[in-house]
């Protein structure tokens, strides 16, 4: 095993008008330290749909997490879907990313909108094996997995968005994954980054998602050793001898309990016996001041040298909700902050009166 590990996160939105979601996501993680991640999207909406992804994530992940090959999977899960009594069919999409070992990547995907991969802040183009099992056109595709790579899955409902509105023909394969290159520069976790992802879903469709909509992103990343110490040792005068050997371990510390805080404290790091340079002078520090923005327009953080996050966070209702867009430069991300902030407060306004009116 090496020393990749994979952070994993996702977020769903339901069907206007819906209490279920038809999209379902299961992370299943293996004895060997592999990971099976599995991403269904059911037929239609609602509990039908619902029920579809979630038997058709359960089986995939189980199976898989088991050993058995792709083919008995699918076959699995075409005798044990139940068949829609309107259209006539026990259907449900899926993709599969395993990860072998942290080493290895082994792509499967039916009907979703293929996965994006962005590695070294740039697109990966990966090559895709297409197979043919029970009729159904699948596609398998293997990957070695390097530090920093992220891996987004997506269900149809992420480029249904803005269809008919926005977008004459929905939210591209293409244009979502220059979207997420730009996040993905940031550095932001994989929750944080599938969250950002649905939530630009769910503003294209007008907050009234005309379909599931879910995101799963993998982020692969170095693991960070942490230590924990809880409860002093038996016999006191192992005390020294104990924080000495724990804070000699690589990584980060963490100290539990009030009586672990008593014992003796670590030494205080050597000073330096060299002479100071003659010429050394004291650092003069000086905070910086940012300007004071008027309320009703938002803010602008800078998150690196190449990605600024701007952010709208109205009460509407008399809850507070917070929207955001990003920009390579300050100068663009306060022009589509501002246009944030104009829709934003036309729709408020708009239901405001619609409310009056009722």
């Amino acid at each position: 095993m090496n020393d990749l590990c994979a952070d994993i996160g996702y977020k769903s939105i339901n069907h206007v008008g819906e209490e279920l979601c038809g999209d379902h996501v299961d992370v299943v993680e293996e004895s060997d330290g592999s990971t099976v991640i599995v991403l269904a999207d059911g037929l239609g909406s609602g509990v039908k749909a619902s029920i579809l992804s979630t038997l058709t994530s359960k089986i995939i992940s189980t199976m898989m997490a088991a050993g058995l090959p792709i083919e008995e999977c699918v076959e699995a899960i075409a005798g044990a879907l139940p068949v829609c009594s309107v259209r006539g069919v026990a259907y449900s999409t899926f993709t599969i990313i395993h990860l072998l070992n942290n080493e290895i990547a082994e792509i499967i995907q039916y009907d979703n909108p293929h996965v994006i991969i962005i590695r070294n802040y740039e697109q990966y183009d990966y090559p895709k094996t297409e197979m043919n099992i029970g009729g159904k056109k699948i596609y398998k595709s293997t990957v070695r997995l390097q530090e920093d790579d992220v891996f987004i899955a997506m269900s149809d409902g992420c480029t249904h968005a803005g269809m008919g509105g926005k977008y004459n023909f929905g939210w591209k394969r293409e244009e979502i994954a220059d979207y997420m290159q730009a996040l993905v520069a940031g550095g932001y976790t994989a929750k944080n980054l599938s969250t950002m992802l649905v939530d630009e879903c769910d503003k294209l469709y007008g907050h009234k998602p005309g379909d599931d909509t879910t995101a799963c992103v993998v982020k692969i990343r170095k693991r960070e050793p942490m230590n924990i110490l809880f409860g002093p040792p038996s016999n006191r005068d192992d005390a020294n001898r104990m924080m000495s050997l724990f804070f000699s371990k690589e990584g980060k510390h963490i100290v539990c309990g009030g009586t672990n805080a008593e014992m003796p404290e670590a030494p205080p790091p050597k000073v330096s016996d060299e002479p100071t340079p003659e010429n050394a002078t004291e650092t003069v520090f000086e905070p910086y001041k940012p300007k004071i923005r008027k309320s009703g327009t938002g803010c602008v953080t800078m998150i690196n040298d190449h990605l600024y996050e701007g952010r709208f966070t109205p009460r509407v209702n008399g809850k507070r909700i917070s929207k955001n867009v990003y920009a390579k430069t300050r100068e663009e991300c306060e022009e589509k902050l501002a246009e944030l902030i104009k829709t934003m407060k036309a729709e408020i306004a708009a239901e405001k009166k619609k409310a009056k009116q009722a």
